[in-house]
């Protein structure tokens, strides 16, 4: 089929329910097709969402060949500040497949991207890293963490006061966030209302799924009437949490580790849970320990969009900080 007849267009009304119907098979994460509907377009309400995310197709007059959802987000590179274009959710029709499309959308994006002045195309390959070093990416191997939460000597609950976080919290948090990431090479800028939608996709996630299949705890510690530290976790079993992100003003990370105490403390049981976690490379609680370690499933890739952002393609691990809340 000769690439002229194809455009690239927003994939929005009946398109994006054609999209939806046969991506719910492989991304529906528990969720029945009402719900993962409604899960897509409430993230398309945040501020966050409504001002950065969208979803576009390539398509053939009414045919839907390919589709991808599109993040623009901003980044810092060895200091320097950067657009980013992410890629997610790149899909290709299943009646389509093996005729290029999928990386002829991929092209296109970055293409317009790079007009746009985009600097660096980022996504998360759960496929491998074969397609897209093809198409120029190259890979950032990174680990999830299995780590296991000590328990205080007394065998009670550590003595800091820890309440439930909400978004009045979220600039002191941004705060936070800003001071560990100046440490590494890149990493994203998040600011509230980066970090707000990320809370709401795993609270929606929660909320429109099975009753009790997952539950997101958001919780604060904090000094006067200000934020110190937090975490987020997805409890997604009575055995294994997932640490979506933390943060501390003490560098050590000290109250991060109380907090996750406090947290396993309210319902003691013989069964002592794995939190996985995708810390930042040199961080690491002291009530923390690392029980084992595992290739992340998503593979991190990128790709410099202009030749400012060359030093992208020669970043390793530990020069990377990226919160497993910030996936897509």
């Amino acid at each position: 089929m000769p690439s002229s007849t194809l455009s690239i267009v927003s994939a929005e009304g009946p398109l994006l329910d054609r999209i939806l119907d046969s991506t719910h098979e492989i991304w529906h994460d528990g969720l029945s097709r009402p719900a993962y509907g409604r899960y897509n377009a409430a993230q398309l309400k945040t501020p966050w969402g409504r001002a950065h995310l969208r979803r576009t197709a390539l398509v053939d007059g009414d045919t839907v060949l390919a589709s991808a959802k599109l993040y623009e987000l901003c980044a810092a590179l060895d200091g320097r500040r950067v657009r980013v274009i992410g890629i997610g959710a790149l899909f290709t029709q299943p009646e389509q497949r093996g005729r290029g499309h999928a990386r002829l959308l991929v092209e296109r994006i970055l293409e317009r991207a790079t007009h746009q002045g985009f600097a660096v195309a980022l996504l998360f390959s759960e496929i491998g890293d074969e397609y897209y070093r093809r198409l120029g990416f190259t890979t950032i191997r990174t680990t999830d963490l299995m780590l296991r939460v000590l328990e205080p000597g007394d065998r009670g609950a550590p003595a800091i006061g820890v309440r439930a976080g909400d978004d009045r919290d979220l600039g002191a948090i941004a705060a936070m966030g800003r001071e560990r990431a100046a440490l590494y090479r890149f990493h994203l800028e998040r600011d509230p209302d980066l970090i707000q939608y990320g809370l709401s996709k795993k609270r929606l996630l929660a909320g429109l799924g099975q009753a009790g299949a997952r539950q997101v705890e958001f919780f604060v510690a904090e000094e006067g009437a200000s934020p110190v530290a937090y975490v987020v976790v997805s409890v997604r079993s009575e055995v294994e949490w997932v640490l979506e992100e933390c943060g501390d003003r003490d560098i050590s990370g000290a109250r991060v580790g109380a907090i996750l105490q406090t947290l396993l403390a309210r319902e003691p049981s013989e069964r002592r849970r794995t939190i996985v976690a995708r810390l930042p490379p040199g961080f690491l609680p002291s009530q923390l320990t690392i029980a084992d370690t595992r290739p992340t499933a998503e593979v991190l890739m990128v790709r410099p969009l202009e030749p400012g952002a060359e030093a992208v393609k020669l970043l390793a691990a530990g020069d990377v900080l990226y919160w497993h809340a910030d996936l897509f």
